[in-house]
């Protein structure tokens, strides 16, 4: 049996249709470059993400970049990042000149570790960047706590985190702004780039869809330097499309996940555990392994796909280079990436390729 870690062609076959007529319209009505696609995607993501507002942008990194710019962060400033998570979160300073402070991960979230925030903030820290990973709510109660007393902003990086709550509260809505992906791969992914940005703040809000546009107000008329990070009609009508099924989409997932949890196992392999407060919606479900290598060697040879996400700490990244860091320096995020290995969990598979998938890693010898 072949099991695929990811099938975009699978995804999309029953929306085929939906797809091509939504993006028909689009084609109509020729709102390319923002218009009513998008607008109504702003609404309807707002809605169901349970944030106040949002604006579209091209991609989850240019999010995170309007936000910094939004939010007046520059040279001389410091911002706080984890070590382990995509790079478009370190971006998120580097892009507008602030210097990237690193802090290690909780061992069993994976997310940033609230007890590593407060020796590292200064009076120079101007914000702290916390990542949702693989669809996992930081435990964001201490880290609002503390960035609240010192008076540093709070940015949430949930590409990753569609749907996701923390004690009942919506992902994104919680510190000064949020991010979200649509990258194709993603929970809710489109056929191609797209972003938002999501705050409680109307004037956060209306400075990023002045930046998003070349710093214009008005046509021809540029108030700031500005950017060219505005949401495509025809990605906004895709996600249109796909949005109302993403909740049960997540359920799958989530389905999947408890199934994986209940069957797997494997004395060696270290399952991702469930914070307290607040199920994952399973972006990625990862697990350890101390011979991941082998493991993964293995799974390929059983026609089952998996990758290894993320396989370099940030701080060890060779464009950080610069900043000082060295091996060492946070050994849960090192640990992690030595010895993570995703598992195939998108809401496609059946059931016979998740049980297929339990039974070849109880085999793993």
């Amino acid at each position: 049996m072949k099991v695929p870690f990811i099938d975009l062609q699978r995804a999309h076959a029953p929306l085929k249709e939906e797809l091509l007529e939504a993006m028909s319209r689009t084609i109509d009505h020729g709102g390319y470059c923002l218009g009513p696609d998008v607008e109504a995607f702003e609404k309807a993501f707002a809605d169901a993400q349970g944030v106040a507002g949002c604006v579209g942008v091209g991609s989850g990194t240019e999010a995170l970049h309007l936000i910094a710019l939004a939010l007046g962060i520059g040279p001389g400033d410091e911002v706080i990042v984890p070590a382990f998570t995509f790079i478009a979160s370190a971006w998120f300073a580097q892009y507008v000149g602030a210097r990237i402070v690193f802090a290690d991960i909780d061992p069993q979230t994976f997310t940033l570790d609230p007890n590593c925030i407060e020796s590292l903030i200064t009076e120079k820290t101007k914000a702290i960047v916390v990542t949702h990973l693989f669809g996992q709510a930081a435990d964001m109660d201490p880290i609002l706590s503390v960035a609240q007393s010192r008076g540093v902003k709070v940015v949430e990086d949930a590409a990753q985190a569609h749907l996701a709550q923390y004690k009942g509260r919506a992902v994104g809505d919680m510190g000064e702004a949020g991010a979200f992906s649509f990258y194709p791969t993603k929970n809710l992914g489109g056929l191609g780039e797209g972003g938002v940005i999501a705050s409680r703040s109307t004037e956060l809000l209306e400075h990023a869809k002045v930046l998003r546009a070349h710093g214009s107000k008005e046509r021809y008329l540029n108030h700031f330097v500005g950017y060219n990070n505005r949401m495509e009609g025809l990605q906004a009508a895709s996600l249109n499309v796909k949005l109302p099924y993403l909740r049960g989409k997540t359920a799958r997932r989530q389905k999947i996940a408890r199934c994986y949890l209940g069957g797997i196992r494997q004395t060696d392999i270290q399952l991702p555990m469930p914070a307290r407060y607040g199920e994952s919606v399973y972006h990625m479900f990862t697990i350890r392994h101390p011979e991941r290598d082998r493991l993964r060697a293995y799974l390929t040879e059983q026609g089952i796909g998996s990758d290894i996400v993320y396989p370099y700490p940030l701080h060890l990244q060779p464009c950080f280079e610069y900043l000082g860091y060295g091996l060492g320096d946070f050994p849960v995020s090192e640990e992690l990436a030595r010895n993570c290995l995703s598992l195939p969990i998108v809401p496609e598979l059946t059931d016979e390729e998740v049980d297929y998938v339990i039974k070849a890693l109880n085999a793993f010898a």
